[in-house]
């Protein structure tokens, strides 16, 4: 008998029906061993040596294993391909004590399972440090940081080495969006009709100078004059800051001539994506369905253990040489040459050391017929959908659409139309993306125009939204934060940890994560930098690639780590990180009261603590009365979600409520 161990059940039996009856497939339930719970378990002193110890609730799992071992011929390994999958051989390799056979492929698919038989290999140890070598940096942070957390600020809090710089992101674009001050600007444009089809011409220009300029790139509006531009207007000459500004405008245009000045006609190419990787899928999924990372991550393991994908934990946009002729294939017998390109398209990956699996994530095959016989659930099915569309259109011809520019002039105003059709849709056949199409009625040079109506509108600059799971994934991985097993897992712990929440897809950093946030910048910089924390997952790709030792990367990381984290525990006092004076005086002993952290955010406690162990809720004042009933005064509140807003100090007196401080109370 040959034994093979896969990491889950349903992987191992989609295995054992592509292998013959001399193939017995179990699986491991993922890791068999890891550190010590209730001890650091690395040796610092000894060049980090670590400590693993048996998971308890794999006990009856490697038991099971051992057994079977002794009755086999064989012992093959075939657990994931990357630096988990093979940490994991190497862990069971060592539980087994067995000779081995080491097996990896980017598919579940019966050639790619005979193939990978035939090719065994050695357990790749760089891989394996790799491994090791993230699992004890996140070890010696969370181990090391969190005891300083809980004397510093309060017990029951948790360091991570990645998901603290997330907080950070998080915590910085909340603070970005508190300090943001709106713009006032205004917008004018034309309504003007030709053979009775009406169309809209927006202002750009005064005198051949740019109204808005340099400071559009802060406008964020639908109705955004500034995305409608011209590349021959100069320096901004004025901006429309004031409505006395547009009223200005419509009073010189009063009987002005709409007179058409330039025609641009061009084509433009729409070229295909790239087909997924992991953080795109991630991204994507959550746009068309709002899947959470986690969801995405759970739903992309099944389909792949049902061997209806590739591998899903990659940052390789590269397609294997079979699955480009299979995908032409289908392009051509099912949409005809003219969706074919005439050679295969090929992406290079943005990611500079792309590893993890070394293929873009796609179907393992191309006939959707397939798909019926699995009877998979409506959830898998849209992700599957959405891989299959994606793969299959990244390899057909592009989309081209007819442009059209239009300027046209009124006294010494420019306005703007711009028209644009698809005439010929490629690869949006079978992956959709939004293109808004306006038609234009056919324009000559030099003809008039009749003029409808001339609107101006009130408008603000906006600040940056908030972080959804998709754009914080985006923002990770252009710092180069993060891996591909990694993303899901760093949003799901700042959740857990409630150092984040989450509302309508938005997140947003909780009271606690703020104040842990605001300790470790001020005095762990490292820590949450996101150039040192590029630069550690790079030193982890160099491990994978044989290029640095395990041994020297932590030496590296642990010297100043530690070094710091002994003056810290010296120099910073519990008083320095949660303890701030207000004029409230405690009503027991009359001394004043001073801010204290606890679990679940600030509370009023008494200077005098230990002696006066008085509390009482914090209520954080924003110096303004209520603008409904004018008695109470404005105060910070929170509801069940942890979502701040603001509201009367009389309620329930007073019910006034706003999610906005400058809110006026008028309608």
């Amino acid at each position: 008998m040959n034994l093979v161990i896969v990491e889950s059940p349903a992987k191992g039996k989609t295995i054992e029906k592509f292998l013959g009856s001399d193939y017995k497939v179990y699986a491991s339930y993922g890791h068999v061993r890891d550190l010590p719970k209730k001890e650091l378990g690395v040796d610092v002193e000894k060049n980090f040596k670590v400590q693993y110890v048996p998971i308890f609730r794999t006990k009856k799992t490697v038991a099971f294993l051992k057994s079977e071992v002794k009755k086999a011929k064989n012992l093959i390994l075939a657990t994931d391909f990357d630096r988990e999958g093979e940490a994991i051989a190497w862990h069971l390799s060592e539980i087994l004590k067995s000779k081995i056979k080491r097996i990896t492929f980017t598919e579940i698919t019966k050639d790619a399972i005979q193939d990978a038989i035939k090719h065994p290999r050695e357990i790749d140890m760089n891989l394996v440090h790799s491994q090791q070598s993230r699992r004890v940096l996140d070890r010696l942070v969370g181990y090391k940081l969190s005891p300083f957390l809980w004397k510093k600020v309060t017990m029951g809090l948790s360091a991570g080495r990645v998901q603290s710089v997330a907080v950070r992101l998080i915590v910085e674009r909340e603070r970005e969006i508190e300090n943001f001050k709106p713009e006032e600007f205004w917008q004018i444009w034309a309504e003007l009709e030709k053979d009775k089809q009406q169309f809209k011409a927006t202002l750009v220009a005064k005198d051949g100078k740019s109204i808005y300029g340099e400071r559009s790139r802060t406008i964020k509006s639908d109705t955004d004059p500034s995305r409608v531009g011209s590349p021959r207007f100069g320096k901004a000459g004025f901006t429309l800051r004031a409505e006395a500004d547009a009223k200005k405008i419509l009073t010189d245009l009063k009987g002005a001539k709409y007179k058409i000045e330039d025609i641009k006609e061009q084509e433009a190419k729409r070229y295909p994506p790239p087909p997924f990787i992991t953080s795109t899928l991630q991204q994507e999924a959550f746009h068309q369905f709002s899947f959470s990372a986690k969801k995405t991550m759970y739903l992309a393991q099944q389909l792949y253990e049902k061997g209806l994908i590739s591998y899903h934990r990659t940052d390789s946009t590269n397609l294997s040489q079979l699955a480009v002729n299979s995908a032409r294939k289908y392009i051509k017998e099912n949409f005809g040459n003219r969706y074919l390109p005439d050679i295969p398209r090929i992406y290079k990956t943005k990611v500079l050391k792309a590893q993890e699996a070394h293929e873009a994530i796609r179907p393992t095959h191309f006939n959707k017929d397939k798909i019926k016989d699995e009877k998979i659930e409506r959830d898998y099915q849209k992700l599957y959908n959405l891989i299959w569309t994606r793969t299959l259109a990244s390899q057909m011809k592009e989309a081209v659409l007819d442009t059209m520019k239009v300027e046209i002039q009124a006294k010494n105003y420019t306005f703007l139309a711009e028209g644009q059709n698809v005439k010929f849709d490629g690869f949006l056949k079978v992956y959709p993306v939004s293109i808004k199409e306006t038609i234009l009625p056919k324009l000559t040079i030099n003809e008039i125009l009749k003029l409808i109506d001339l609107i101006k509108k009130q408008d603000f600059t906006k600040p940056s939204a908030r972080f959804t799971e998709a754009s914080l994934i985006k923002a990770l991985e252009k710092e180069g934060i993060g891996r591909p097993s990694t993303y899901a897992p760093i949003i799901s712990t700042v959740q857990d940890r409630g150092y984040v929440g989450k509302s309508k897809q938005y997140l947003f950093p909780q009271e606690m994560g703020m104040i842990v946030n605001d300790l470790l910048v001020k005095h762990f910089p490292d820590i949450v930098d996101l150039k040192f924390t590029a630069k550690m997952e790079e030193e982890l790709d160099d491990v994978a690639e044989g290029k640095k030792k395990y041994k020297d990367v932590m030496s590296g990381f642990w010297g100043p780590f530690s070094k710091n984290l002994a003056k810290k525990e010296k120099n910073v006092s519990k008083n320095d990180v949660a303890q701030e004076e207000t004029k409230e005086v405690c009503e027991k002993c009359k001394a004043k009261m001073v801010v204290r952290v606890g679990r679940f955010g600030k509370f009023l406690a008494c200077s005098k603590y230990p002696e006066c162990k008085s509390t009482k809720p914090f209520i954080k004042t924003m110096g303004k009365s209520c603008p409904k009933c004018k008695k109470g005064e404005m105060i910070e509140r929170k509801n069940k979600k942890g979502q701040i807003f603001y509201g009367c100090s009389r309620y329930p007196k007073c019910d006034f409520a706003s999610s906005n401080i400058n809110d006026d109370g008028k309608e």
